[in-house]
């Protein structure tokens, strides 16, 4: 691969990583007015509606949707019913900074689940050690939320949840990575988020009653601005996967920033949230963590091409 590609590559992702970073704190105005599901639901439901005319010909989707209807319900389930169904109520639970940095560590989840369902992808000395730094990480930010309290022990919940979903997450994108059929990556993204999101709705009905109908104008801008992002995020990170040469365990590395950029983005978006000295050391193992064990994952890559050509990773 050129070195412009790499760059352009390099750009892409971090922008994608830079617009999911921005989710954390317009999810928590939206949760002042509206239900967890309800809200999460009608995010995706909008996200699809917005990237339809992105999809390719229209008369052409429901043959394709139905022809590609196993991996789209897959991934629909896991990447955005069980993962949505656990964020939205677990971000109701926590602060916006702190839920910026659990959904950021979900690299090192996919890492050890990755580690005993794929073949090709098996832990090493370096990669465990970046782990176990990580994970200090993660308990030191939830140490910093005071546990043993009350309204800690909320917070304690809210990040059970938080991983929980992350884990759906990275079984979900496990699956898909071994599924070898050819589709469109937008039209992908857009069918998971549709059948996930009409999950979502029709689970909130009998869990959180019927929902309102009027809600304020910054509810809104928060749920467009949600759908949005979700559109060109994933649109943009499937169509990365899909490119020659690129890898998943090399692209994921920009994910480290997420953490980084969604805390200070909820710290300045949301009046009631400041930086606390734990949280902020748990931030940088859990970012150092997630650096450390794709660059170890790059050098042994490196290594191995001096003897054999490199295979194309696919989704």
């Amino acid at each position: 691969m050129q070195k412009k590609e790499i760059i352009k590559i390099s750009l892409l992702a971090l922008f994608a990583c830079f617009l999911w970073s921005t989710a954390f704190a317009p999810v928590k105005i939206g949760l002042q007015y509206a239900k967890p599901f309800f809200f999460a639901g009608v995010r995706f439901v909008l996200s699809a509606i917005i990237l339809l005319p992105f999809c390719g010909k229209l008369s052409a989707i429901p043959g394709l949707m139905i022809k590609h209807r196993r991996i789209i319900l897959i991934l629909g389930t896991f990447q955005t019913f069980i993962l949505y169904s656990l964020f939205f109520p677990g971000m109701q639970l926590v602060q916006g900074s702190l839920g910026a940095i659990i959904i950021g560590s979900s690299p090192l989840f996919a890492a050890i689940i990755s580690h005993f369902i794929m073949t090709d992808d098996k832990m090493t000395v370096k990669r465990t050690l970046s782990l176990l730094v990580g994970i200090s990480g993660i308990i030191i930010v939830s140490i910093s939320r005071k546990p043993w309290s009350s309204a800690g022990f909320k917070e304690f919940i809210g990040v059970l949840l938080l991983i929980t979903g992350c884990i759906g997450s990275v079984i979900g994108n496990i699956i898909v990575a071994k599924d070898k059929k050819n589709i469109n990556p937008v039209l992908l993204n857009a069918s998971q988020m549709f059948f996930g999101g009409i999950l979502l709705v029709l689970f909130s009905l009998p869990v959180e009653g019927i929902p309102r109908i009027h809600y304020p104008a910054s509810f809104y801008y928060s749920l467009l601005w949600l759908s949005s992002i979700s559109a060109a995020a994933f649109s943009l990170w499937f169509i990365l996967l899909k490119k020659p040469g690129v890898k998943v365990s090399e692209l994921n590395v920009w994910k480290f920033i997420i953490p980084v950029t969604g805390a200070i983005i909820s710290w300045i978006i949301l009046p009631d949230e400041n930086p606390v000295l734990l949280q902020v050391i748990g931030m940088i193992l859990v970012s150092i963590s997630i650096l450390a064990y794709h660059v170890s994952g790059r050098k042994k890559a490196s290594g191995l091409s001096q003897s054999f050509p490199q295979k194309r990773e696919s989704m």
